[in-house]
């Protein structure tokens, strides 16, 4: 039973970093230049997708992912060190 309660635990940690961390981590401001625009136009089109604002939010989601996961592994390692002192 601890052990379902730690890896919920895990989850919920991650789930709550994610949603932390996504008004934070994005790779531009929400209202686009006229120069950004194109260029997210040009990587689309080379990329075969029709809409930039898809391959942003891909873009997006994988920075979060990142930056989520550096976040729990320094956590879980702070965790690991605490408790073997």
């Amino acid at each position: 039973m601890a052990t379902l309660v730690r890896r919920v635990f895990k989850v919920v940690l991650f789930c709550g970093l994610f949603c932390l961390l996504l008004p934070y981590v994005h790779p531009y401001p929400v209202k686009w230049t006229e120069s950004q625009s194109l260029a997210w136009l040009n990587a689309a089109n080379r990329l075969g997708i029709r809409d930039p604002d898809d391959l942003f939010f891909g873009i997006t989601v994988a920075m979060n992912l990142i930056a989520t996961t550096l976040a729990y592994a320094a956590i879980m390692r702070l965790w690991r060190r605490y408790r073997t002192k």
